[in-house]
């Protein structure tokens, strides 16, 4: 482990809540990712699922391991590919009481039929100077039936979180008044997390009026990260989690590089300086936040 996590307070707990463990890219190291983990104070980590196999390997993970907690849902951009019938497994294993929360669901529009056409085409995205192809028309009806779809699962997935009575992790990319839209029908029946935060302060304050949290990430030690910085360093101290969305997204120094949880206390360090508070303030806050959030006593 780098230097830049060798200054350690054993003292200090911070909950990785929001991990990717049974994805392969840990496959061969797992114990070492686990052991460095526990070396930065990380206490919990919490692995989410993206697809009914892959929740059903989280929660194998949980069950394995006393410190591994499980996430149980379907990532949007699954909703073509995902089962017709997705509750029934779900609700199967939320039974386990190492499920602590539905996720990971929402709305994903970064990658829409039309977008990915015009990709593969190198052509430009239509806009209303151009005349639409044949082939631009059926694209857009496209995005269409996959955004519809997305809403769908969605939908039933939140309806599936109020009825177990457990809280959402929620992804949203380039769809934000969408998931808006669809939450604020749900009122305060049930409470999520925007996981991997990265819009503006405004739209942190929009998820807060609604009774919601935000987490934040690596993305915070980006060059280009100023914004949420800015985000992390003035929500509310008891408004926001820590994360590493790994295997992705791994902070400076280690951008570029696979992510693992112990870099949660690189996030956690990060939002510290910019606070102009102690690490152990940050820790204390989110880990507080995290127990409340994901009431951990049900395993």
């Amino acid at each position: 482990m780098s230097s830049q996590l060798s200054t350690l307070n054993h003292q200090l707990s911070l909950i990785e809540t929001h991990a990717h463990l049974d994805y392969p890219d840990f496959a061969n190291d797992f114990d070492d990712v686990l052991r460095r983990a526990t070396d930065a104070d990380i206490t919990r980590i919490i692995t989410i699922g993206t697809s009914v196999e892959s929740s059903r390997r989280s929660v194998e993970l949980a069950e394995k391991y006393p410190n591994i907690f499980a996430v149980i849902g379907v990532h949007p951009t699954y909703a073509l590919a995902a089962e017709q019938d997705v509750t029934t497994p779900l609700r199967e294993l939320a039974k386990n009481p190492r499920v602590v929360a539905i996720g990971e669901i929402g709305l994903d529009y970064h990658r829409l039929p039309s977008i990915e056409a015009a990709r593969q085409k190198h052509v430009q995205v239509f806009n209303a100077l151009q005349s639409e192809t044949e082939e631009q028309v059926e694209a857009r009806i496209e995005d269409g039936a996959y955004k519809s779809k997305q809403a769908e699962l969605f939908e039933e997935l939140l309806d599936l979180a109020v009825e177990l009575r457990l809280n959402v992790v929620i992804h949203q990319r380039d769809a934000w008044e969408d998931t808006l839209e669809i939450l604020r029908d749900y009122g305060r029946q049930v409470s999520g997390v925007f996981h991997c935060f990265g819009g503006t302060l405004d739209q942190a304050n929009e998820v807060l009026d609604l009774g919601h949290l935000v987490s934040f990430t690596g993305i915070v030690t980006f060059k280009n990260g100023k914004q949420v910085r800015e985000v992390a360093a003035t929500v509310p101290l008891d408004k926001f989690m820590v994360e590493t969305d790994c295997p992705y997204l791994a902070p400076v120094p280690f951008r570029g590089k696979r992510c693992e949880p112990a870099y949660t206390r690189l996030v956690a360090e990060e939002i510290a300086k910019a606070r102009g508070i102690s690490l152990e303030k940050i820790a204390s806050a989110t880990t507080a936040t995290a127990e409340e959030f994901f009431r951990f006593e049900r395993g």
